[in-house]
């Protein structure tokens, strides 16, 4: 069987050099590439690849959230994940948003060739350098570290979010915090930015989600 993969990656030449070394990787067909975050959530519903290869660091709309997006839209399309982040808060970003693979750009064809066909089949892949990390994280349970969600977040902006989510308006925010309502204002603008929401409800339901706001 085919593998049909969607290649999403902002940097072009790093992606056409991608789309042309899986292109010719037997049992692999490139069906479409995007540029952002956004454009990957679009052509995966258009498309319905079989993986969907992203990158974390990208325009518009970062790799976690639109891994998140992809995989709740569509849970039958398994996400790769291929980028030069191999910090613990992005890699346990991108499997809690339901990447089932997280591979390091220095990782070779036969590497990225043996991680398609894992992740296109429902196994779990990793890169030996990330590996041992996920699986110390998942056998040490809640005495493991806690990762914070929605790394795309500042530390200030995630408290914020997680103020909002407890029901306080911006007023009593700039009192907890002793900052200007203007300050919270703007704090509370570019956490609906970065997540992508609409309002303030939206962004309370993203974030209790994430186990802020208890």
């Amino acid at each position: 069987m085919t593998v049909r993969v969607l290649v999403v990656d902002d940097h072009p030449l790093y992606r056409e050099g991608l789309v042309t070394a899986i292109s010719t990787m037997p049992g692999k067909e490139v069906v479409g590439e995007a540029a952002d975050g956004e454009q990957a959530v679009r052509l995966a519903g258009e498309l319905v690849p079989d993986v969907v290869v992203m990158d974390l660091h990208m325009p518009v709309l970062n790799g976690v959230e639109a891994t998140r997006r992809v995989t709740e839209r569509h849970p039958e399309i398994a996400v790769l994940v291929l980028t030069m982040l191999e910090n613990d808060e992005s890699v346990f970003a991108a499997v809690r948003a339901g990447a089932r693979g997280y591979l390091l750009k220095g990782a070779d064809r036969a590497e990225i060739g043996r991680a398609l066909d894992g992740v296109s089949h429902g196994e779990a892949v990793f890169s030996s350098a990330i590996a041992g990390r996920v699986l110390s994280y998942f056998a040490a349970g809640r005495s493991g570290p806690r990762v914070a969600p929605f790394p795309e977040l500042t530390d200030r902006e995630r408290e914020v979010l997680d103020l909002v989510a407890r029901g306080l308006t911006n007023a009593a925010i700039a009192r907890q915090l002793v900052v200007s309502d203007k300050t919270v204002r703007n704090h509370v603008s570019n956490v609906f930015t970065k997540l992508h929401v609409a309002g303030r409800a939206e962004a309370v339901a993203r974030a209790r989600d994430a186990g802020l706001g208890t």
